[in-house]
């Protein structure tokens, strides 16, 4: 099961990567539009989609490398079983949340695909295809919310290093 969670977080940043790189190819193109005289319809707002798609596609991976940012003010002073409570609390918090924000990503996604909802920009995409990326990105944040708390509550959740907490704090 771990190896598989695993994957999956490194597909969605994998998936977080191509849209990066889509972007850039986006930016380029818009660039290269002015300087050459041409006009891609559309190429800001499919920018801004992938910019989104990679950023929310990221979130789980980011989640279960250590790298988000976490205010342990409180958490230095605190030992043994009210340092684990704390955690727990604040993992159960971040999951309840993490799974209300992937209900309702997901419910926003199909809202938009049953009533055609279609983007008010020059390029009228359907937006239930741009909110795939945040929905699916939330998702697989609650799984990894969720990931991280029953780890918590087993015990076998590794802590951040000392010197590795002061790189994203």
């Amino acid at each position: 099961m771990r190896r598989l969670l695993d994957a999956l977080y490194d597909s969605t940043a994998a998936l977080a990567a191509l849209c990066m790189v889509l972007l850039l190819v986006a930016v380029l193109l818009s660039i290269a539009g002015r300087q050459f005289n041409f006009h891609i319809s559309g190429i800001d707002a499919y920018a801004g989609y992938l910019m989104a798609g990679a950023g929310f596609l990221a979130l789980a991976h980011t989640l279960k490398r250590g790298e988000h940012i976490r205010v342990t003010l409180v958490l230095t002073y605190l030992r043994g079983p009210w340092r684990r409570g704390l955690e727990l609390f604040a993992l159960g918090l971040g999951a309840l949340l993490a799974l209300l924000f992937a209900w309702y990503s997901v419910r926003l996604a199909w809202q938009s695909h049953v009533f055609n909802d279609i983007s008010t920009a020059n390029d009228a995409t359907p937006l239930w295809l741009p909110q795939i990326g945040m929905a699916v990105g939330a998702v697989i944040l609650a799984v990894a919310c969720l990931d991280e708390l029953v780890l918590e509550a087993r015990g076998e959740r590794a802590q951040p290093e000392a010197g590795e907490a002061l790189r994203n704090e």
